[in-house]
């Protein structure tokens, strides 16, 4: 049974892999009504995908077509700051760290904690954004409840509205990439 399935796994994709193996088991426990017990060549490849690196100029054209502040700042702090979406949504107003130049990002990927460095063109337009809202807590607050809604609110900007926006800026600028952008920004004029 290992040879066979380790020829599938050397001609297959995974997914037809698995089908096969929870066939096995199905028939193992129900028809035969023996212990499962998963063969140990058996193991789904890790796939690792890299992201699509969005170029300053692609960046610049990006912030730009944002018309709403909120979005542009939220974008241009994901891009300089290298950070994820719900890593940017998470940030609040301690997390940054003027004086050390750095960003705490909280919970990150594998629950893990991590320092990021702060670029002055980020802390620039994170302090003049925040002089818009003056949220105590929250970073990116929410838009509903306008100006006066967002320094009392509780709520960070909705993670499928920002996506959204991105998808349709990213196709009325002709961007072609499929992820957010992520990368450095240290050649980057402030928004």
């Amino acid at each position: 049974m290992i040879d066979y399935f380790s020829d599938l796994i050397a001609t297959h994709s995974w997914s037809a892999v698995k089908l096969d193996l929870y066939g096995y088991k199905f028939y193992t426990i129900h028809v035969l009504r023996k212990p499962w017990s998963m063969p140990a060549l058996i193991k789904p490849p890790r796939a690792q995908r890299l992201p699509d690196i969005v170029s300053v100029d692609e960046a610049q054209r990006l912030f730009a077509a944002s018309r709403i502040l909120s979005y542009r700042v939220f974008f241009f702090t994901l891009y300089s700051l290298g950070l994820r979406l719900g890593e940017g949504l998470a940030l609040s107003v301690a997390d940054i760290d003027a004086q050390r130049r750095r960003v705490h990002v909280r919970d990150a990927k594998g629950n893990k904690d991590r320092f990021v460095p702060l670029p002055e063109a980020t802390l620039a337009v994170l302090r003049r954004f925040w002089r818009t809202h003056r949220n105590p807590r929250i970073l990116f607050p929410s838009r509903r409840g306008g100006l006066q809604g967002a320094a009392a609110t509780t709520a960070t900007l909705d993670r499928s509205t920002i996506q959204a926006a991105l998808r349709r800026i990213t196709a009325s600028i002709g961007l072609k990439k499929t992820s957010p952008p992520t990368a450095c920004a240290t050649a980057m004029q402030p928004i």
